[in-house]
């Protein structure tokens, strides 16, 4: 019985032709040429003017954030659902993490949470599409404007994502990708900052040369102390192969979704998964269940089932306020913590076959089927 894993990369000849040809024949003067076709491709793709291919998600949001101006006696509002790479790089640029709580049917931000924790030293919102799903960027934009605080989006899992018309990560002051091999689109590791401000843009390439400005005409003579998260050659010719696969690789990935989905139509309220919002488009990059609250759910039952299945199981994300380098930020955030012991996502990639759907299927219904119920709870 083969192996089911959670994830995995769709890489063709295609990728591997662009990814020979750039260890062949990209240095000197072409040392940049698939670094600048996929920068440009994704500015195609996005819709936005301007792009900077970076070395991961994480690297690009601290590179925005130090941008900004965002530093030390700051803060950045987000959800208390997301994985640290999210919340760190706050940290990195000496501001703190405000955790809020999310939507119960979105699991992202709550406009109204977010709104209620601004402060005078807010500087940002911090927008995370989890799993695909869409934050509500409509209120939450208007929160920002109405306030005078960006909003930032990290759509590092929402490719394929599109809010009524305009896709994930170019609505905010700027958006931030992840192509880590377990996502939609990868090169490996690697990730971009995307916006439509020129200065912004032009502020960040000097931060990611190491604070050596364009327009420094002395070699070799940074303007001030910056970073490095540039991308390689290499890895930019395997995103140019993906990208012109994009429109197949997110089809995909819908089709998997919507797989799961209908299998688990019978079960009614004992589970809900990804929502898609009319106006929207959901890239459902991490197909996700969420169990019921009357149900009895043991999700380390489920997960040992998947083992004994050979199947990959992957835990919903833990609210970060949980995690121990949090420990001194009180908060009272009812639905993330609610959400986090009742979700599990699905294992979902290219070629899973539907052979392969079915056994994660009858895996996890076998487990949901002999739930008890919660003595005392009404269900919805």
């Amino acid at each position: 019985m083969s192996r089911i894993h959670y994830t995995k990369p769709s890489i063709t000849a295609l990728e591997v032709g662009y990814a020979t040809d750039a260890a062949a024949n990209g240095w000197g003067e072409k040392c940049y040429a698939y670094i600048s076709r996929f920068e440009a491709q994704f500015r195609e793709h996005l819709g936005v003017s301007y792009a900077v291919a970076t070395s991961s998600c994480t690297g690009a949001i601290h590179l925005g954030m130090a941008a900004l101006g965002i530093g030390p006696g700051d803060e950045v509002i987000l959800g208390d659902i997301n994985w640290i790479a999210s919340a760190a790089p706050i940290t990195y640029v000496g501001a703190r993490p405000v955790f809020v709580d999310v939507l119960a049917d979105s699991w992202c931000l709550d406009p109204a949470a977010v709104e209620a924790a601004i402060t005078p030293n807010t500087k940002a919102i911090l927008a995370v599409h989890l799993y695909g799903n869409l934050c509500d960027l409509a209120r939450l934009c208007e929160i920002g404007r109405r306030h005078g605080i960006p909003v930032i989006e990290d759509a590092a899992e929402a490719i394929g994502s599109v809010w009524h018309g305009r896709r994930a990560g170019s609505i905010g002051a700027f958006g931030t990708f992840s192509f880590h091999g377990t996502k939609t689109v990868t090169t490996g590791e690697g990730g971009m900052f995307v916006t439509q401000d020129e200065a912004l843009y032009r502020r960040v390439l000097t931060l990611n040369n190491h604070g050596r400005s364009a327009a420094q005409t002395k070699q070799f003579w940074p303007d001030e102390i910056g970073f490095k998260y540039k991308i390689s050659n290499i890895q930019a010719a395997i995103g140019c192969g993906q990208l012109e696969r994009v429109d197949e690789l997110i089809a995909r990935k819908r089709a998997v979704f919507h797989a799961y989905q209908q299998a688990f139509a019978d079960l009614g309220h004992l589970v809900s998964m990804n929502p898609e919002p009319a106006g929207t488009q959901n890239g459902y990059w991490m197909p996700t269940l969420i169990v019921a609250e009357d149900l009895q759910f043991d999700r380390a039952l489920l997960l040992a089932k998947f083992a004994e299945a050979q199947i990959d199981g992957r835990v919903f994300f833990w609210p970060l306020s949980s995690l121990p380098m949090y420990a001194d930020h009180t908060v009272n955030n009812p639905v993330a913590a609610s959400l986090s012991p009742r979700g599990i996502n699905l294992p979902s990639y290219h070629d899973l076959s539907d052979a392969d759907i079915a056994r994660v299927v009858d895996v996890v219904r076998e487990v949901l089927l002999n739930c008890g119920r919660r003595v005392g709870h009404v269900a919805a």
